[in-house]
């Protein structure tokens, strides 16, 4: 096969950042993707209706000309996060879900939740209105093992939420391990996960490979060999509950190779390429449409795009560096020949 056309696929995890990196970063997302659910973790982080429209007119000033790409808000939950404000997001029509994140697990995440359980209120809410919750689905105590967290939040906090509130749309973002994938596939529904495309491509020697890999650095870490195989499976099976979210994560380059460097992989600018390799090595090109086009909007409940693009087999080489005002963002498989890409829409 040398020419595969799609559905205009969307991705449902999508870190935008703001500032000099906004314009830098939106033009590969709005390239091959229709839409994608932007993550609100700034300083300060999108907490409500008002914030999320004004981040949303910055997005959308940050467009390529000429293009339609849409970004679908989220609100980032606190602890002073209010009914009303979950009642707000339910009847405007832009703001799509909300972000869970455990305090202290990701970049910009010092205002996320300590306790669970004093939020239930505003998760009876969104249960109610039928705002779906997105979950960094991580413990951050220190007596945990990092390449344990997702394992333990699943067991200590995800099946006490599915219990108590069984109505509510709920994603476990970037899933990472068998144990994620074992749970979405059997919980009753409404759940799905998202998988990055930087999960499914390598396990965690690739942190390592002839020294510390600091663009293969993200949260959650990459796991063993078992756990990537078990994603690429979810994602090739043609399971309605499994869709792509890429979790592309800008940093500037000097942030990344830090003494502290930051978590992310910035993904976007070959991710479809890069998922399609992925799908072609499992010998399951011909599900990568449902994965990336289909599975999300239908867990939404939004319309499926009209339009097309298509991918070609046609070999070339990532950018080594991607311009963000003074600084430069290493993009994801940088320099590398892919061979896969987005060739033109229909």
């Amino acid at each position: 096969m040398n020419r595969l056309e799609l559905r205009r696929p969307d991705d449902w995890h999508l870190h935008l950042r703001d500032g000099d990196m906004l314009p830098a970063v939106v033009p590969a997302s709005a390239r091959c993707f229709g839409r994608a659910i932007v993550m609100p973790n700034l300083k300060p982080p999108v907490r409500t209706v008002a914030d999320a429209r004004a981040y949303r007119e910055r997005i959308l000033a940050a467009r390529p000309e000429g293009s339609d790409f849409e970004p679908l808000m989220t609100l980032y939950l606190t602890e002073t996060t209010t009914t009303d404000d979950i009642r707000a997001a339910a009847e405007c029509d832009f703001v799509h879900a909300v972000k869970y994140y455990p305090a202290g697990a990701t970049t910009n995440s010092d205002s996320g939740v300590r306790n669970l359980e004093c939020v239930h209120p505003v998760i009876e809410a969104m249960e109610k209105y039928g705002l779906p919750l997105l979950m960094h689905g991580e413990v951050t105590d220190g007596e945990i093992d990092v390449f344990d967290r997702e394992a333990v939040f699943i067991e200590r906090h995800l099946e006490k939420l599915r219990t108590r509130f069984p109505g509510l749309k709920l994603v476990l973002e970037h899933a990472t391990t068998a144990d994620a994938i074992d749970y979405v596939r059997s919980a009753p529904e409404p759940i799905a996960a998202t998988i990055t495309v930087h999960h499914l491509m390598y396990n965690r020697n690739a942190l390592f490979d002839g020294g510390l890999r600091p663009h293969h650095y993200c949260l959650p870490l990459i796991k063993r060999e078992h756990h990537r195989q078990a994603l690429v499976e979810a994602a090739t099976s043609g399971n309605p509950r499994f869709f792509l979210g890429t979790d592309s994560a800008p940093h500037p380059k000097h942030a990344k190779e830090s003494d502290c460097g930051c978590a992310g992989i910035y993904s976007a600018p070959a991710a479809i390429e890069l998922y399609a390799a992925v799908f072609e090595a499992a010998g399951a090109l011909e599900r990568l449409e449902e994965f990336a086009s289909l599975h999300g909007p239908d867990f939404y409940g939004l319309p499926r795009n009209e339009d097309r693009i298509v991918l070609e087999r046609s070999p070339w080489a990532v950018p080594t560096g991607i311009p963000a005002g003074n600084h430069q963002i290493v993009p994801l498989a940088a320099g590398e020949q892919l061979a896969w890409r987005v060739k033109s829409g229909s």
